[in-house]
């Protein structure tokens, strides 16, 4: 049996058990899914949304990308997170970095990483925006795991400069935009505190409609 043959054959035993266990779960998955939750994390093997919530298929919308980025040019994840937000009406995004990241130790290599550092260019720039506090931190894996904080908390605040995020907050839709840390060595996650909840959570400068007025006021 192959390696693939192997997979196969555990996802028939997966659909039988769940089947045996209630026979209308795909019946019920089929028809449509609502989930409260759009999940933004690492492509990382190890952090699997659903398993380290706890919660069931159908009950959290997931992309997943190197070291959780959330770039206004990468119609990708700006994709998912409309679908997510004016489609399937969640409540809920987080955006979850965990200590180990690969992307985030690569970001603070000077070694090029080939087309990858193009993407690496966005962790770069936040460990470039906090150099100050990352020098002061001695010990090399304490600094990466800062790094890997801080990546998080840069994401949150891209998300809610977004289009998308700030036009369901306009009219009026519940919506909040947390920031998450997952340890690999315990299975623990953090809220890092830097949740958002309406337009009053985002700095004037990024608010669509002062800066509409700025460019009125530029060009008038």
């Amino acid at each position: 049996m192959t390696d693939l043959d192997r997979l196969l054959d555990a996802n028939r035993r997966w659909a039988a058990k769940m089947t045996a266990a209630d026979p209308e779960y795909f019946s019920r998955l089929a028809k449509q899914q609502s989930p409260r939750y759009l999940w933004i994390g690492c492509s990382d093997s190890r952090v699997p949304a659903n398993v380290i919530t706890g919660l069931p298929s159908g009950e959290i919308f997931v992309h997943r990308n190197i070291a959780n980025v959330v770039n206004h040019t990468d119609l990708n994840c700006l994709s998912v997170v409309q679908f997510a937000v004016e489609e399937l009406q969640v409540e809920h995004i987080i955006v979850c970095g965990h200590y180990g990241c690969g992307g985030v130790a690569a970001a603070l290599n000077p070694t090029s990483m080939g087309i990858a550092d193009n993407w690496l260019r966005h962790i770069r720039d936040v460990a470039a925006t906090h150099q100050d506090d990352l020098l002061a931190i001695d010990d090399a894996d304490q600094r990466r795991r800062r790094l890997c904080e801080l990546n998080a908390v840069a994401q949150v605040e891209n998300l809610c400069h977004s289009t998308i995020v700030q036009n369901a907050w306009k009219i009026g839709r519940p919506l909040h935009v947390h920031g998450w840390i997952y340890a690999i060595e315990d299975g623990l996650l953090k809220d890092l505190g830097v949740s958002a909840s309406s337009a009053n959570d985002v700095p004037d400068a990024y608010r669509i409609d002062t800066a509409t007025l700025w460019r009125r006021r530029a060009t008038g």
